[in-house]
């Protein structure tokens, strides 16, 4: 029988895990034997692996959730209202079920003494391991106010550059997919009535004209088997990618290797990785596990071993922080030059938390920089594809009325 759990380590960290045991005695000896704490033990499918399902219609927590709930609880605990108000009080207000009910599941734990963290790491889902060590790390010093406050800056950043990417791409996108429909309609449809009526006449269309017609007729054919085979590809590929590590850093290392897409890529994991280190390092978690935790959620293979090795093989074994991230090509030399300044001086938290808005910016300038390459790239390609089609009928049409 297959167990997910949730336990936390002697010096606070929460961990997750899948094994395989005979009941629930055996995951609890084996959590004992590892000197952890259990917080949440499941049986069945992980929490994980349902992640990788489509749920069209569950009610789930939103970025805008959070980010209401933690400058709801900031503001809150500012002004002296004690958790189990304003909990009560967010449960009046919200009325998303899944939102209420993890209020009432916050409540409930609360009434029974446990720690105020564990009801978000009892869904990973939702919170990520940085926001439940950063809520743990302020409910161990007192300093959940300013934990919130932190935790509602950072997730309105996110989303508002998430945003922007978005919103920068939905024109260049929706461009794309007009051009696909446009071209598979002239293709599959037009095309093969127009090579139809020069075969009823006894024409012999020109070479050129022959090849694009039979693309044409191929394509209205077999057009349901190439749709249905598109399909399967992608969502393979999208399951290779999601299961399997080795396939995933390939892809990543092709992808990082396209001009445009591949730089913008590597400064959104440059960002991510400035700003979940500094909140980590800021709130006052053990630099190993600031970085670990920050491998996690970087979103690049490359640059989460390369802080995997930085924590185990650099600063683990006597390496200063500053000489261990020099050790790692991927991260640019201003990163490495900043990292070991600020080390000296004792403000590697506020230099990175600057670093981060240097990377926001940079996202910003490299997205407008890739839309305004791609709309004029759409649009050539659909002006040749229209061409060779146009070329293809008017040059057999021409020669047709020549001999007539």
């Amino acid at each position: 029988m297959r167990f997910h759990y949730i336990a936390s380590q002697s010096n606070g960290k929460i961990v997750e895990g899948e094994m395989e045991a005979q009941g629930v005695g055996e995951v609890l000896e084996f959590l004992a034997s590892k000197g952890l704490k259990p917080v949440s033990l499941k049986k069945g499918e992980s929490v994980e692996s349902k992640k990788n399902k489509w749920r069209l219609f569950e009610p789930s927590i939103s970025v805008a959730d959070k980010i209401f709930l933690t400058k709801y609880l900031s503001l809150m605990l500012k002004i002296g209202t004690d958790l189990f108000r304003a909990i009560d009080i967010l449960i009046v207000d919200f009325d998303k079920p899944a939102m209420r009910s993890f209020l009432y599941e916050i409540r409930g734990n609360l009434e029974k003494g446990q720690p105020f963290y564990l009801a978000f790491a009892r869904h990973p889902k939702y919170f990520s391991s940085v926001f439940v060590n950063l809520v743990k790390s302020g409910e161990a010093s007192g300093g959940l106010e300013k934990t919130f406050e932190r935790l509602s800056d950072t997730l309105q950043r996110e989303q508002e550059l998430r945003h922007q990417i978005r919103s920068a791409l939905v024109y260049p996108i929706l461009l794309l997919v007009v051009a696909v429909a446009v071209v598979f309609f002239l293709i599959s449809f037009a095309l093969p009535k127009i090579a139809r009526v020069f075969e009823d006449s006894g024409f012999e269309p020109p070479l050129f004209s022959k090849i694009v017609f039979a693309i044409g007729l191929f394509l209205n054919k077999y057009m349901i088997v190439i749709i249905l085979s598109v399909i399967a590809i992608i969502a393979g590929g999208w399951f290779i990618f999601s299961q399997t590590p080795l396939f995933k850093k390939i892809f990543q290392q092709i992808i990082r290797n396209l001009p445009l897409i591949g730089p913008l890529l590597k400064e959104i994991a440059l960002q991510r990785f400035a700003l979940t280190f500094s909140s980590l390092f800021s709130a006052g978690l053990p630099i190993l596990d600031s970085l670990e935790i920050t491998a996690q959620v970087v979103g690049d293979e490359e640059l989460k071993d390369a802080l995997m090795r930085i924590s185990r093989e650099g600063i683990s074994k006597g390496l200063t922080i500053g000489e261990a991230f020099r050790k790692e090509p991927v991260f640019p030399k201003t990163i490495t030059n900043l990292v070991a300044i600020s080390e000296k001086s004792g403000n590697l938290a506020s230099i990175l938390a600057t670093l981060a808005e240097f990377y926001e910016s940079e996202i910003k300038a490299s997205v407008k920089i890739l839309t305004s390459f791609l709309e004029p790239l759409v649009l050539a390609f659909i002006g040749v594809i229209v061409g060779v089609i146009a070329l293809s009928i008017i040059v057999p049409v021409y020669q047709l009325v020549g001999k007539i």
